[in-house]
């Protein structure tokens, strides 16, 4: 036996901590069914080649990618779990097949806060394909790691070079397609099927069957692994008959999918089993796409959860950058307080427009991304973005600009325009720029409208007249209709919010800090995260989001005294990176992987929340930035000058940190709590999980 000759050796892709792929919380991976290898339990974004070779795969939604060394090794690096749904929003990743790459080159990123903040896990594990069929083994490092550090090391005997493909057993005409399959491992051999089809299209028809036949398959579609179907009824499919199929590996269900796992094959089973069902895959038009609910409680349930999967869905692709915005913003402030830059000078506003725009175009990004939530054309929902930051509304819009009329008044509603003698009541101040309420109405509607015009429009016209008649519809009902009665509500809300702070923001922030994190057990957090946009993007701070940072860091500090209280080694690998995470403002890691499964800890951890959320209070802490956390430490510096907001934020982050880790490590957390452990889940409300997920 000797290691294999790899140029630069197998580097671990991302920087983070290294978990034995048995550990991997997916059991596809977990039972090595697709093959021996590690994982890396991720820190930061970048993502590099862990071997040199030549690429031989990159999935469509970019994340997996494969590679083939010079030596006939096909190694795939999937980052994250079930990160297909998140259909390619959290990856940026800049390489393509039959690209040469070198052990450790950059190939991309990984938005860990994205993945995180969908409820899917950021594990990225790296499988070495034909590994077994060369007889060879993998020894992998442990404990944490850096980008691009030697990761693992494989012994592979000199004798098992790569073999010639063997040619095609041939079989009876009237063999047993099943047992043909099983015996040569491939689908592509079987003969005599009884459908007439042959290969994938033969397995596909069987799969197809399989799960009750197409009419009871409302959307298929594929990650790297797995052929995924949603089903109109999961109950009669056969799992015990898919499972036994030829070249289907596993079947397993999670999600709302019905999940056959497939391995290096499934783009090939995948595009037979949409031949055999016709179509593309996607649900017709008048699919139900989930069950409809038969209460009045039921349907408040499911609507709200179908509202905060479209704020969920619409903000994730930039939460990042708003994230990014908030520091820049802290940034430029500190650069103005240490005399770096002149607040007059023109470098000074060329930082603030890199920082500003986000929020000031929020409508259009929003516009673009919940437009393919919806399903409706992107482009123009986002045009329709900008009719409602255009310059001239916004100067309508704004009662101390020149030219600002009052066309009619009714109680406290100024109408500051007419459109064909109807009146306009724009939001004071600065329109629409800064929300993204308005802006999801917009794209449901235009998601309805779309079709109509598709309809009835004549195709040959319909490219000019189509996008027209959208843009000029959609925009009169926003402006006319839906949009000022959206922004009265909103502002309610967030005059609602501002009260209850202003009332006692110290008992505000002791109640607050005790419970938002119970916000994102059930994903209703995202409703909380426009508010904050908008105190921040109209007021130039946020109280609210000052108390939520202090949360973060408490649930940060029950993970980090499990991190040096235990013994386990498999709890050090998880509560290391969970720490860093939520000390960096996401907390999903530390809750669902720690806190919420042992012992005490989220609750320990909740009362340092409560505490550092009314030292908030208590010291009247602004938070001019969306980050939050000590990595946003930039947001909490007054462009003005550091003040008492900046200082009140050290003082009560440190203390929800003593606080959160003290009860932790005292009273919270023990290695017996391992024998205890309870699976947690991320929860939706209105949403019902699968039996036996």
């Amino acid at each position: 036996m000797s290691e294999t000759e790899l140029s630069g050796g197998i580097v671990a892709p991302l920087a983070g901590a290294m978990v034995a792929i048995t550990d991997v919380p997916d059991p596809v991976f977990a039972s090595k069914a697709m093959g021996d290898g590690f994982a890396v339990a991720p820190s930061a974004d970048d993502v590099v080649a862990p071997c040199a070779g030549t690429v031989i795969m990159v999935a469509k939604t970019a994340h997996a990618f494969g590679i083939r060394t010079d030596d006939g090794l096909e190694v795939l690096v999937h980052m994250g779990i079930d990160t297909v749904e998140l259909e390619g929003a959290p990856f940026s990743m800049h390489v393509e097949v039959d690209e040469r790459v070198e052990a450790g080159q950059p190939l991309g990123r990984m938005d860990l806060a994205a993945v995180e903040a969908a409820g899917k896990s950021t594990m990225t594990m790296v499988i070495f394909l034909n590994l077994a069929q060369k007889k060879g083994t993998v020894q992998a490092v442990t404990g944490p790691i850096g980008l691009g550090e030697r990761a693992a090391t494989l012994d592979i005997p000199e004798a098992d070079a790569p073999a010639p493909a063997a040619a095609p057993i041939a079989a009876p005409a009237d063999a047993d397609p099943a047992t043909v399959v099983a015996a040569t491992g491939k689908p592509e051999v079987a003969a005599g099927h009884p459908s007439g089809k042959t290969g994938f299209d033969a397995l596909a028809y069987d799969i197809v069957e399989g799960v009750g036949g197409k009419d009871n398959i409302r959307t298929v579609i594929h990650c790297i692994t797995r052929v995924r179907f949603t089903l109109k009824d999961e109950s009669i499919a056969n799992d015990d008959l898919v499972s036994n199929l030829g070249g289907v590996i596993d079947v397993m269900k999670a999600g709302g999918q019905y999940q056959v796992v497939i391995g290096p094959d499934v783009e090939d089973v995948y595009d037979a089993v949409v031949r055999v069902i016709g179509g593309t895959g996607e649900a017709s038009a008048d699919a139900e796409p989930v069950e409809r609910p038969t209460t009045v409680v039921g349907w408040f349930q499911f609507g709200f959860s179908s509202l905060i999967g479209v704020i969920t869905g619409s903000m994730i692709p930039v939460i990042g950058l708003l994230a990014a915005s908030g520091i820049l913003k802290g940034i430029l402030a500190l650069l103005t307080q240490f005399g770096v830059v002149e607040s007059d000078s023109s470098t000074y506003a060329l930082i603030d427009a890199m920082s500003s725009s986000m929020f000031y175009f929020l409508p259009i990004i929003i516009g673009f991304t919940a437009a393919k939530r919806f399903g409706a054309d992107p482009i123009i929902v986002a045009i329709i973005g900008g009719v409602l930051v255009f310059p001239s509304v916004v100067t309508m819009s704004n009662p101390e600009a020149d030219g600002y009329m009052v066309v009619s008044q009714f109680g406290n509603t100024i109408f500051n325009a007419d459109f064909f003698g109807i009146p306009v009541a724009l939001p004071q101040g600065n329109a629409y720029a800064y929300s993204i309420f308005p802006i999801i109405v917009a794209a449901y509607l235009a998601s309805l409208l779309e079709p109509q015009l598709k309809k009835y429009i004549p195709s040959v016209v319909r490219m000019i007249f189509a996008p027209l008649l959208e843009v000029f519809i959609i925009s009169t009902v926003m402006l006319v209709v839906f949009g000022p009665i959206i922004m009265f509500i909103s502002g309610g809300i967030a005059n609602g919010i501002n009260g209850v702070l202003e009332l006692n923001y110290a008992i505000a922030g002791l109640v607050i800090g005790a419970f938002y994190q119970c916000l994102v057990i059930f994903g209703l957090h995202w409703a909380v995260i426009p508010l904050v946009a908008s105190q921040i993007a109209i007021d130039g701070s946020s109280p609210l989001n000052a108390i939520i940072s202090a949360t973060m860091v408490a649930q940060g500090g029950g993970a980090l005294a499990i991190w040096i209280k235990t013994r386990s080694q498999k709890i050090k690998t998880l509560a290391g990176p969970a720490t860093i995470s939520a000390f960096a403002g996401i907390t999903e890691p530390a809750m669902y992987g720690l806190n919420l499964k042992y012992g005490r800890v989220f609750i320990t951890a909740s009362a340092g929340g409560a505490v550092g959320g009314f030292l908030t209070g208590l010291m009247d802490v602004n938070m001019y930035g969306f980050t939050g956390a000590f990595v946003g430490f930039p947001s909490f510096v007054n462009p003005e000058g550091l003040d008492h907001s900046f200082w009140g934020f050290l003082i009560a982050s440190a203390a929800a940190l003593v606080v959160s880790f003290t009860l932790t490590y005292f009273f919270g957390y023990s290695d017996n709590d391992l024998e205890t452990e309870r699976a947690v889940k991320k929860v939706r409300l209105g949403k019902r999980e699968p039996a036996g997920v």
